[in-house]
């Protein structure tokens, strides 16, 4: 059902009106709406989970000609949930292909990491109990498909809980960690990136 137009976000029980949505949903809603990705980062909203909470928004990431892509998931509970320490939880997954080289790299993993907290620092996010896994996978085939060449990727979900009601500088700094993972250099300083959602 679109409760907001083109990210309209997916209540888990059914609503029969825009009123029947809570404000603050409504209000992240438009704020994601408002936000400003990096270019590189072509974005458009997918099929949001409804088994998470009781509302849900989602969008993908894809890199042009960069084998990377992300998914982004604002979760909104107006009861809250313990595990979160609040009444909205931000959800992240970032896969990349990497080099042969780079994959092999035993300190990739926390790397990773480390290209998170350095974006929701850069963006200003205020954010609390943050966690997450990094994963480095090796695939390699055989068979009918054993011409193929191994490839190395690296995976990426986290998770974190928003400590205000500013949820775009979230969306622009995964937008920034999924052109990371890509391989592109950061924007200089002083270059703004012009938003690029793709409307539903």
């Amino acid at each position: 059902m679109s409760v907001f137009g083109p990210l309209a976000g997916s209540p888990a029980r059914p609503a029969s009106s825009i009123d029947e949505v809570p404000a603050l949903f409504r209000s992240a809603i438009d704020q994601l709406r408002e936000a400003s990705p990096r270019a590189d980062a072509v974005v458009e909203e997918v099929p949001a989970p409804v088994k998470l909470a009781p509302y849900s928004v989602a969008l993908g990431a894809e890199i042009a000609d960069h084998p990377a892509t992300g998914r982004f998931i604002l979760l909104h509970d107006p009861a809250g949930q313990q595990s979160w320490g609040g009444t909205f939880r931000v959800v992240i997954y970032i896969r990349a292909e990497l080099e042969p080289e780079m994959g092999n790299d035993p300190l990739l993993a926390s790397v990773a990491w480390t290209w998170l907290s350095d974006s929701l620092a850069q963006h200003g996010v205020n954010h609390s109990h943050a966690g997450g896994t990094a994963t480095r996978i090796l695939s390699e085939s055989f068979g009918a498909l054993g011409r193929r060449e191994a490839t190395n990727d690296v995976e990426l979900r986290a998770s974190w809980t928003p400590e205000d009601a500013h949820f775009g500088p979230h969306l622009e700094a995964w937008a920034d960690m999924v052109c990371s993972f890509a391989g592109l250099p950061p924007l200089p300083d002083g270059v703004v990136a012009l938003p690029h959602i793709r409307r539903g």
